[in-house]
């Protein structure tokens, strides 16, 4: 039988994984859509600055009605929590047309860590 964590890791060796230094440097030089695949709460919580929002649940039928994903081509970095529903939706994208995708390796988890303040630093 088939387990979540194998159906990841089958995605992960199917698609672009990156880190996220290689993802801010992916966004550095522009023209890369975010895709949030979270649930609406977890976006609604927080998300990375001009990311579109598609749950993994809907993913299929609302991908292709939205203008940001027109053009099957264009680079997209696909991100979780933590990186497992981005690999499978990466997966997903792959076999849906899309040629130009990143999963995000440690989610808006990693993100959320690096964009954090240190302790004791005031803002």
């Amino acid at each position: 039988m088939t387990s979540a964590l194998d159906l990841i890791k089958e995605a992960k060796s199917k698609v672009r994984c990156i880190e996220l230094a290689e993802a801010k440097e992916l966004i550095g030089k522009g023209n890369i859509s975010l895709l949030d695949v979270r649930e609406k709460v977890e976006n609604d919580a927080g998300h990375i600055e001009g990311s579109q929002h598609i749950s993994r649940g809907v993913l299929e039928m609302r991908i292709e009605n939205n203008p940001a994903f027109a053009d099957r081509d264009g680079a997209i970095i696909v991100y979780c929590k933590s990186g497992g529903r981005s690999a499978l939706a990466a997966a997903t994208l792959q076999g849906m047309g899309f040629s130009n995708i990143y999963s995000l390796n440690g989610g808006f988890d990693a993100w959320s860590k690096d964009q954090a303040i240190p302790e004791g630093i005031d803002d």
